[in-house]
């Protein structure tokens, strides 16, 4: 018998080939194996990791795409995370280019995998088959802490497999699989930088293994340095960083609702959008005064608002519509300050020590140290829309303002500033360390004639997140040193005596005035916003897997296991986040401060970070059988797999999984059909259990303005395990006689989940309550005069559902050319993913089903595809390949008009143009054998320099996908790697 598993002609820029499974030939007509077939073939049995069961023959009906070490190596990423995500199933992954506008969602940096959009909550991501300590209180992993260099494949699962392998795999599994018996030492060594001459990053590995004791002793070893130095803020206005000319301050402009029965367009999808409810260092933004700006040493001036806009005195601007105008004084945007990709740098140690104790039985100890430190500016400055307050005594302003005040009988007025003058934009520091240490036993024994094989660990992994915030200002005591008075000896002071009394220092924020450094260390104390997370996973796992007995038609394999895990976590935030309690005691670095709110915290201008403390504990237990029901010459090989896992939580209670699925190896010249039906589970994790409470700025629309507010995030101990029923159906052309290199595929997917953990968002919750849901009014106050005071809170609740529909489309071509009496081989390879449906129901009355298929500000196109075309002798190699993302919309519940639109509504929005460019990258790279061992190696990605789309937003706050589009531009790397 031979195997063949189709991801022999696996690859990273396709995607690789659907993992084809063992077929039974004659062993004379076997095809060429290659490495990574062999690597997965022992004894003639094969696992692959859409599956639990190990034996001859299987042939698993779960789509698997297999990456092998070397065509990891042919993308010369500095991460295999980016290389991965490339996948077309790959999508709404998030890496260092996404949540870089986040001060406070805990994950920034955090390089981790989806499948299907489904996000990387549903996507269970494994290391040797085993599982890996979350990296966040989601529960995710950060690929970035894994070895890398050491990897030999990775297997990815794309369709539900929890009956194999438990919760969290409703999207699919990414499973990394090391060389556990690697001898020699390697190394690589690579560099790089864009074409603008930033993002300038490093990479060093080296491993090294060696058996001892006449082969029974096996030990291996790795260690890995990476930088990426990222792409920092250019600070304000439509400026890109470092010469990109693409940023060009793409806003919604959204009119009100009762304004759209005049036949035109609610929404207007505009470029250089300006604010009007603040300018870059201050704006009088309503009354009488309103358009006087301030700029060098606070001289006043008419603001420049764009759109012709002339204000009002009310706080609105004729020509525009709130909160933007168009064009104008753009030099306080805040949109393109934000850093375009972190500066992330990842160290690594990994080593495994195992021992055969006869050549059946093996045990094993690994350990991996990872530690993953992240720096980047979420904005500059700390915009105010409009919420400031400023008393026309105050000594810092013009005479002539002053005046003006006194002529117009106002003792105050409303002042909005992008707070420009700070010395330092915010910068956030997560680090993230994980401490693993895996104990376990494999091998194999004989019942009844039939081997049999196990494998047993217990695990302990202990992740400690630190994130630490610098130059952020206190919101109470920045509002009392900006309300300031002139004393009668002439000196100016902080209007409150208690914050006086308490070392208020005077804070000018009227014009382009330098900050007086004691005013500066008052509002934004060295002591900034931190989180100090431990989070622990102690695994015990037995699994067992052989052929019962024979049949007919081939042999029935049997897997079975249990498993015990416990999650746990316990989080601290800052006194002045938190609130002082008994677990945070206050301290030295965090004085008592009566303007605080010492109770509930909540005093940043963002990183309010909160304590909190979970477990939880699992039970599970799971049976596979794989059963051969046809074995005819005419008519050929089918099986049937099913799997059953039974799972008891100890938040939640029991719960079931369960697989069935079914193989044809018609009697069709390399001719398969495939099959599988799945029930699919995951249950809640820590954070959405026992969250902190998480307080970030945020603005929402309400009653036709802008208001500014603190989104307020907590968890819920009641949430139930979400149900997920997968459905895959494939049909498969393998290397057929007529056409012996040629391979392609079909599979079509259908995803529902129920019961979906999820929360609206502030804007959902507040358009709700103002439709009249009044137990939604209850989680919120939007009509606090002191806008600091206005929050939303937001709750997860079994209440959503989720459904993705598409089918992935493979095909690979492999020729040999010395037929042509030219060297080396050539292979086309292609890997399209296509999205019919991802509706999203949230599940509240009021609300309909959101469609994300091809809604390109969203992570699901409606088609993602990578193409290859290969070109490898024994000395060189060249592949040229294509990345390509499908033009789609904004939204598509907005519809699409110019004229005699229909009346907008909540639901269906009108929009002037719904169209979102899709992206086509080109990238190129080759390699070159030294002698034996050495290969230098290059890599062009994103030959054209190809631009994001424009994405705009309703606030500003990005204006770019990073999640679906190369927001870096043209990278070049070179690199060598040896092999000792």
């Amino acid at each position: 018998m031979r195997l063949a598993v189709a991801s022999a002609c696996s690859w990273i820029a396709l995607g690789a080939a659907h993992a084809q499974e063992a077929q039974q030939a004659p062993a004379a007509t076997a095809p060429e194996v290659s490495a990574t077939e062999a690597e997965a073939k022992v004894d003639n049995v094969v696992t692959v990791s859409g599956s639990r069961i190990s034996a001859r023959g299987f042939t698993q009906p779960t789509p698997t795409t297999t990456l092998s070490a070397d065509d990891l190596a042919k993308t010369a990423k500095p991460n295999l995370f980016n290389a991965i995500a490339e996948l077309p199933a790959l999508q709404g992954s998030t890496g260092r280019t996404t949540s870089t506008n986040s001060t406070s969602s805990g994950v920034q940096g955090l390089s981790s995998l989806s499948l299907r959009g489904l996000g990387p909550i549903r996507t269970l991501t494994l290391l040797d088959g085993q599982r890996v300590v979350g990296a966040n209180v989601t529960g995710v992993t950060d690929v970035s802490q894994f070895p890398q260099l050491l990897v030999k494949r990775v297997d990815v699962v794309t369709g539900g497999a929890s009956a194999s392998y438990g919760s969290d795999a409703i999207g699919g599994v990414v499973n990394f699989i090391t060389d556990k018996k690697f001898e020699g030492f390697k190394f690589n060594v690579e560099g790089g930088q864009t074409t603008y001459h930033d993002d300038k990053n490093g990479t060093l590995q080296a491993a090294w293994g060696k058996a001892f004791m006449d082969d029974r002793l096996h030990v291996t070893a790795s260690v890995e340095y990476g930088r990426e130095k990222g792409i920092d803020s250019p600070g304000f206005g439509e400026v890109g960083p470092n010469g990109r000319t693409w940023y060009k301050n793409p806003a919604y402009q959204i009119r009100p609702l009762s304004a759209t029965t005049d036949g035109k367009p609610q929404y207007t999808v505009i470029e250089h959008a300006q604010q009007y409810q603040y300018a870059k260092y201050g704006l009088i933004t309503s009354g009488p005064l309103q358009g006087t700006a301030f700029g060098l040493n606070g001289q006043p001036y008419q603001f420049n608002y764009g759109s012709n806009g002339v204000p009002t005195g009310t706080g609105a601007v004729t020509g525009c519509v709130n909160p933007f105008c168009v064009g104008g004084d753009l030099s306080g945007s805040v949109g393109a300050g934000t850093n375009l990709a972190m500066d992330l740098t990842r160290q690594v140690a990994y080593t495994r020590v195992g021992f055969d104790i006869n050549p059946d039985h093996e045990i094993y100890m690994t350990a991996n140290f990872g530690k993953v430190k992240s720096e980047f500016s979420p904005n500059p400055g700390a915009a105010k829309n409009a919420n400031l307050t400023i008393q026309c005594d105050n000594p810092y302003l013009p005479s002539s303002i002053a005046a003006a005040c006194a002529s117009n009988n106002i003792t105050s007025f409303q002042y909005g500033t992008a707070n420009a003058i700070f010395p330092e934009n915010i910068n956030v520091h997560p680090t993230r360390k994980m401490q693993r240490l895996v104990l376990g036993a494999d091998g194999r024994f004989p019942v009844f004639g039939k081997e049999w094989s196990y494998d047993a660990y217990v695990e302990r992994g202990v992740n400690f997140t630190d994130i630490i915030v610098h130059d952020i200002t206190l919101n109470a005591r920045y509002n009392a040193a900006i309300d300031a008075v002139r004393l009668a000896d002439g000196s100016i002071v902080c209007r409150s005596t208690v914050a006086r009394a308490n070392g208020c220092v005077p804070l000018n924020i009227i014009g382009n005035v330098a900050v007086d450094p004691a005013a500066w260390a008052y509002i934004a104390p060295q002591n900034g916003p931190q989180q100090h997370t431990r989070q622990q996973q102690d695994v015990g796992s037995f699994n067992l897997s052989g052929e019962a007995f024979e049949t007919w038609a081939g042999p029935i394999a049997v897997a079975t296991g249990a498993e015990w895990r416990r999650e746990s976590y316990r989080v601290s935030g800052d006194p002045y986040g938190n609130g002082v309690t008994a677990d945070t005691p206050n301290n030295a670095s965090y004085p008592a401060d009566p303007l605080l709110n010492a109770t509930v915290g909540n005093n940043w201008y963002a990183g309010n970070y909160h304590n909190a403390a979970g477990t939880y504990n699992v039970r599970e237990a799971y049976l596979e059988l794989n059963v051969p029901v046809l074995k005819s010459a005419s008519w050929g090989e089918a099986n049937i797999n099913l799997a059953d896992r039974q799972t008891k939580y100890s938040t939640s209670g029991h719960v079931e999984s369960w697989k069935l699925g079914a193989n044809w190896k018609t009697g069709i010249d390399g001719l398969r059909l495939r099959a599988v039906t799945s029930k699919d589970v995951r249950a809640p994790n820590l954070s959405e259990l026992y969250a902190a409470q998480v307080v970030v700025n945020n603005v929402v629309q309400y009653q036709g303005n802008t208001v500014t507010i603190q989104q307020r995030t907590v968890g819920n101990t009641k949430l139930r395990p979400e149900i997920a029923r997968n459905n895959i159906f494939g049909i498969v052309l393998d290397r057929p006689s007529w056409a012996p290199g040629f391979s392609a595929s079909v599979d079509y997917f259908d995803i529902k989940v129920n019961g979906v953990i999820s929360a609206l968002t502030a804007q959902q919750e507040v358009d709700l309550c103002v439709a009249g849901n009044q137990e939604i009014c209850g989680a919120m106050s939007l009509n606090n005069p002191v806008a600091t005071n206005n929050y939303v809170t937001v709750q997860a609740f079994n209440l959503a559902s989720l459904h993705s529909e598409g089918y992935d489309l493979e095909a690979a071509y492999r020729m040999n050319l010395k037929n042509w009496n030219l060297p080396g081989r050539l292979t086309f390879r292609g890997l399209v993913t296509r999205n019919i449906h991802f509706l999203t129901d949230s599940g509240v009355v009021g609300t309909i089903p959101s469609e994300g298929a091809g809604a390109n500000l969203g992570a699901t196109p409606r088609w993602k595809g990578l193409l290859s075309q290969s070109w490898d002798t024994d000395k060189y190699s060249l592949t040229l390949s294509e990345r390509w993302i499908s033009s789609g919309v904004y939204s598509n519940e907005f519809i699409e008009c110019q004229t005699n639109c229909p009346v907008s509504t909540v639901q269906h929005p009108t929009i002037y143009n719904n169209h979102m460019k899709g992206a086509f990258y080109v990238d190129l790279g080759g390699t070159w054998k030294i002698g034996d061992k050495a290969t230098a190696f290059f890599k062009i990605d994103n030959i054209a320099n190809v631009d994001p789309a424009p994405a705009p937003q309703a606030n500003l706050s990005f204006g770019i996908n990073p999640t679906l589009y190369d927001v870096i531009g043209r990278v070049y790397r070179v690199g060598l790697r040896y092999n000792f």
